[in-house]
């Protein structure tokens, strides 16, 4: 199944508004079968009839008058109160005291990820504990932008909302299933929109505690040349990294870089051949991205890679 099927909903979300679907795709097929019958009906029957006559014309019929008016507006009334509860079952859900709280942060061209409960601070991958009914598990989203307007969308566990500057958005999923759930910025926001993926993983209460206990690890880390390197260059003004000068905001916190099974945002593996390119020359990867090349020789580079490559 694809991860970013919108027939399967994994979420109480996802489930509201495949049902609004199906209900407004049932209303607008019938009045398409409606239509295009009566108009095969119409071609049909009278396609051979050759007549210079105009035919009788109806005027002031007050039962056709009424069932063009009164149909159209019972149609609309009934999508209406439909879409409008649906939005206020998700928009007014009660949090509960066991809820994850996440504070996504959207940025050009990635997402950042708090969770101020745990003290933990990541990027591009989101990790929530699967809710099932035996142990309802929310996850409360509260939406920023750092820059521009982007959207939250993983088809599988929700609507689109959207990161606006200034204007905190708020949103809610509780995943009935483990895995692996895609999703994708879904408000054109810059040259690389296009590569700012997102990436759910739905785990086990066990499996998700323990994520978050080695995310409040600080890295066990040596000297070695290629944190010199690091910390001697721009690098540090920044990204983060626990425990080290490094405390930059701009960038991704690379603090447990090595947990994560991708760079830039989804774009690339991480893996030691792409994560050498990316410190090489980002562009290779993401094209116009925020990240610049830092002019570093091969050996400084392979030095910087191999130092990452340590931060687990």
């Amino acid at each position: 199944m694809s991860p970013t099927n919108i027939f399967a909903p994994a979420s109480t979300p996802a489930e509201s508004i495949f049902g609004l679907s199906v209900f407004v795709f049932s209303i607008v097929g019938v009045i398409f079968i409606v239509v295009f019958a009566l108009l095969a009906y119409a071609v049909v029957r009278f396609r051979n009839q050759r007549s210079s006559t105009e035919p009788a014309q109806i005027y002031g019929s007050t039962q056709v008058e009424l069932a063009w008016t009164v149909i159209p507006v019972l149609i609309v009334v009934a999508l209406f109160l439909a879409t409008a509860r649906v939005i206020a079952s998700i928009q007014n859900q009660p949090r509960p005291q066991n809820a994850i709280e996440v504070v996504v942060t959207g940025h050009q061209y990635w997402w950042e990820y708090r969770y101020p409960r745990f003290n933990i601070v990541t990027a591009n991958e989101l990790h929530v504990p699967v809710s099932d009914p035996t142990h309802p598990t929310p996850t409360f989203l509260t939406l920023l932008s750092a820059d521009t307007d982007h959207s939250f969308w993983v088809p599988r566990l929700g609507g689109k909302t959207d990161l606006i500057p200034n204007h905190p958005n708020q949103m809610w999923i509780d995943p009935h299933e483990t895995g692996l759930f895609l999703g994708q910025c879904a408000q054109y926001c810059g040259t690389q929109h296009a590569k700012m993926l997102l990436r759910v993983y739905v785990q086990s209460r066990e499996e998700f505690e323990r994520w978050v206990r080695e995310q409040q690890q600080l890295p066990q880390t040596i000297e070695s040349a290629g944190k010199r390197v690091f910390e001697s260059t721009a690098c540090v003004n920044c990204h983060t990294i626990s425990g080290t000068p490094a405390k930059g905001r701009f960038g991704p916190d690379l603090t447990h870089l090595m947990s994560r099974d991708t760079i830039a945002a989804g774009a690339a593996n991480n893996k030691p051949d792409m994560l050498s390119l990316w410190v090489r020359n980002p562009d290779a990867i993401k094209p116009g991205s925020k990240m610049p090349a830092m002019g570093l020789s091969d050996q400084e580079a392979s030095a910087v890679t191999a130092y990452l490559e340590t931060l687990r």
